[in-house]
């Protein structure tokens, strides 16, 4: 598993908490900070499956 998923996975739930957040306290700043956060994440985490697919070919 390539140090990218795992980073990526990591960003995808620090924003999921950022989220949360930002809903219960009604911080919308906080809500979109945390969409943008886990849409990195999903990027990184795709980056780090292609390296993984390149790899095991």
């Amino acid at each position: 598993m390539d140090k990218d998923r795992l980073a990526g996975s990591a960003k995808i739930a620090k924003g999921n908490v950022k989220v949360a957040v930002g809903k219960l306290l009604g911080d919308a700043k906080l809500e979109v900070d945390g969409q943008a956060e886990k849409v990195e994440g999903k990027v990184q985490n795709a980056v780090g499956g292609a390296k993984d697919a390149i790899r095991d070919a």
